[in-house]
Formats: C-alpha cells, structure tokens, sequence
C-alpha cells in the first residue's frame, strides 16, 4: 500500500487485527527484511510496516533529513492512519528514531511497549586510527577540491572516499550520504532515560556495527528494561535466530 507522508510517497503494509504494532526497519534496509517478524506477530497483532524515506519503495527525501525530520515522518504516519495506541519495535536505525521519538512532548497517540532491536543511537569513541583518517581526508579535500590540484585528478577526492567510507556510505546516493552523516554523528545517549516504557533490548552478541557494550548501557540508562542476549547472531539476530526472537518477542509483548 502507498500512502503520501510529507510530500514522500510511503510504501507500506498494514495488515492482521489485534492490538497494534508498528514496525521501524534499519539503514539500508526495508520492510521485506522484516518478513520473519511480521509473520510471527501478525496471528495476533495489527501489524504495520513502512519503508523509510529513501529505503524499499518509498521516495528519497528532497533534503537531507536528520533524526528529527525521521522521528516526526513517522509521528505523522501513525497518525494519518488513526492509530490512538500502539507498541513499537525499531531494528538499528528504526531504534534511534524510537529513542528520539520517546523525548517527543505531547505525542498524538500512546506508545506501550517498545522493543529494540540491535538498535543504534550511542555514538561509538572514534579510535585514533579512524581520526588520523577523518583528519587526512578533510585536509585532502581542502588540497583538492576547487583548486587546481583537483582539476588535474578530478577522480581523487571519490576514490578516497571510496576506500575509506563504510559500505552504508559508499552504496547510498549523494543525498542518502548526508542523511546518514546527520544521523550518525547525533548521540542519543543523553535521551535514554526519557524512557520509561517498558522496554525489551535484543542484542546479537557478535554484533559489530552495535556492538553489546551499547546494550548494557541502554540497559542500565531506560529503567523498566529488559536484556536479551541472542547468542552467535550479529546485527541482524533477528533474522540469524528467528524462532528464538519471535519467541520472546510474542512473550514480552503478551
């Protein structure tokens, strides 16, 4: 189904009866990578599911949004489709937006239960390797880019960036990159304890783009939470041990 958000066309899937709960994907991702969970939830939820802006089969925003612009897409989503009450589940970046959404005054509808996923949100330290890199880059693009230099080797700025960049960076488009430089650079740390839903946290313990020292944290900072450790899964436990998740997932939210 295809709704308009914000002047961006919004793909999403809405379907079962029940209580209500929206689903958040990850960066990089869409719905369809939700499938698994969608299946197990829907025998006994109303289970909605949208692609964020610039993901899936929704349109790419015309700016570059932040975690704000983000929070408040979907704060409009869920109320454009008369939702009075919902619990909410975010998968990495869906659980940035979550935890921003959580600091949002005066909501038009009530969150209940939340779960997150592997979800992102804490700003990792950079090591001095990365910063040595990040410091050689800017002072790179200052030599080159308007300046005779980047005339004679056009290429040099993008190959750089190229090898230096993450995967997310260097497969998304020239607006999709700013957006996830606005996201990632904002730490949401400071926000966890605004939380005071009851909340369960399910972490692969091999994960290393959200690494498990981010979940105890959140752990210790939302007070009425819970911590399950999904053993030999990465960032995508959900999908790497999907009987397990679903499992205590349905239980949490029951």
């Amino acid at each position: 189904m295809n709704i308009e958000i914000d002047n961006i066309k919004t793909n999403y899937i809405d379907f079962g009866s029940g209580d209500t709960i929206v689903l958040l994907h990850g960066w990089g991702s869409n719905i369809n990578l939700l499938n698994t969970l969608t299946t197990s939830l829907n025998a006994n939820y109303r289970v909605i599911a949208l692609d964020l802006p610039g993901f899936g089969q929704s349109s790419e925003p015309d700016y570059a949004m932040n975690v704000d612009d983000y929070t408040n897409f979907v704060i409009n989503f869920i109320n454009k489709l008369g939702i009075k009450k919902t619990h909410i589940l975010g998968h990495s970046f869906g659980g940035r937006i979550i935890i921003k959404m959580m600091s949002k005054q005066n909501l038009p509808f009530q969150i209940d239960k939340i779960v997150l996923v592997d979800s992102a949100g804490i700003k990792p330290k950079k090591s001095l390797k990365v910063a040595f890199k990040i410091k050689i880059f800017k002072l790179s693009r200052k030599l080159f880019e308007g300046t005779i230099l980047g005339k004679m080797y056009p290429n040099f700025i993008e190959n750089m960036r190229n090898k230096s960049g993450s995967a997310d960076y260097n497969s998304a488009t020239p607006i999709m990159r700013q957006i996830l430089v606005n996201v990632v650079n904002e730490d949401l740390t400071p926000l966890l304890s605004n939380i005071k839903n009851e909340t369960l946290l399910i972490w692969g313990d091999k994960d290393d783009a959200t690494p498990i020292q981010d979940a105890y944290t959140m752990n210790k900072l939302i007070k009425n939470s819970g911590l399950i450790t999904v053993k030999n899964a990465g960032h995508y436990s959900y999908l790497e041990q999907k009987d397990y998740v679903n499992s205590a997932i349905s239980a949490f939210l029951s």
